[in-house]
């Protein structure tokens, strides 16, 4: 029977339209934060914490904004729009560097299967996406 592994992230999105992303500690890529859902939350638990503990900012998660499965490794994220309710940007052991993005600035920082969660959260149409990649790219339905 295959195994799957279930990360969270949180698109924070500040009211100046600005998105909260890390530089990650161990590869230098540009991400929303996120990370591996633990057994005992739930995703919208599992969103806020991450963010709190890559960037040390608190949120209010609002919703889902897509489900995105890494066909390659066999993850699925499911990422959440939020909002910012305090806190102070600061890094961590897994970011070295957490900034507030404009929408060109994601489109040219992130690589491709991260900049499309971001502008999926900022897409107001409201039903989640559901996209599959390769760990790179996006990849098309079946």
């Amino acid at each position: 029977m295959p195994l799957h592994s279930v990360s969270v992230a949180g698109v924070v999105v500040r009211e100046d339209g600005r998105i909260l992303a890390i530089q990650r500690a161990d590869n230098g890529t540009w991400e929303p934060p996120g990370g591996v859902l633990e057994l005992d939350e739930h995703p919208e638990q599992g969103a806020a914490r991450e963010v709190l503990e890559e960037t040390g900012m608190r949120v209010e998660v609002e919703r889902l904004t897509g489900v995105y499965k890494n066909m390659t490794r066999g993850v699925v994220a499911l990422v959440f729009r939020c909002r910012p309710t305090g806190g102070t940007e600061t890094t961590s052991t897994e970011s070295m560097a957490v900034e507030w993005l404009t929408r060109d600035e994601v489109a040219s920082r992130m690589g491709e299967v991260y900049a499309v969660r971001v502008l999926d959260a900022l897409d107001a149409a409201g039903a989640p996406h559901v996209r599959a990649h390769d760990g790179r790219r996006l990849m098309n339905s079946a």
